[in-house]
C-alpha cells in the first residue's frame, strides 16, 4: 500500500473520475463515431446550462477523454479513442496478470 501510484495510472485515474459522472456520461453518449460537436450543440440537447456543459467539456478535455480543436471562435470535441482505448486495455491487462 505504500507504492507509489505509476504514472500510467495517474492519467487512467483522471478519465476514470472524468467519467464517474453522470452527465458526463450523457455528454459523451452524444457522439456518434467521429462525430465532432462544439458546446452549443451539446447544450442544445442537454437540460444542463451552457456554462455548465463547457465545464463538464473542460474535465473530459482535460482528463484526454475527448480531444479538441478551435476552428475560428468555435471549439470541437470528439472522443479520444486512443486514449480510451490505452486505458481500459491497461486494466484488462492487470486484471489478465492478476487473477
Amino acid at each position: 500500500y505504500t507504492q507509489a501510484i505509476p504514472p500510467a495510472w495517474q492519467t487512467m485515474s483522471r478519465i476514470f473520475v472524468a467519467l464517474g459522472d453522470e452527465h458526463r456520461q450523457r455528454i459523451l453518449l452524444l457522439f456518434e463515431p467521429g462525430e465532432r460537436l462544439n458546446v452549443g450543440q451539446i447544450a442544445e440537447v442537454s437540460t444542463l446550462a451552457r456554462s455548465t456543459v463547457s465545464h463538464h467539456l473542460k474535465i473530459l478535455h482535460e482528463s484526454g477523454v475527448l480531444a479538441s480543436e478551435k476552428i475560428g471562435k468555435e471549439v470541437w470535441f470528439w472522443i479520444n479513442r486512443e486514449a480510451l482505448e490505452t486505458t481500459l486495455g491497461n486494466v484488462l491487462d492487470y486484471l489478465k496478470e492478476n487473477t
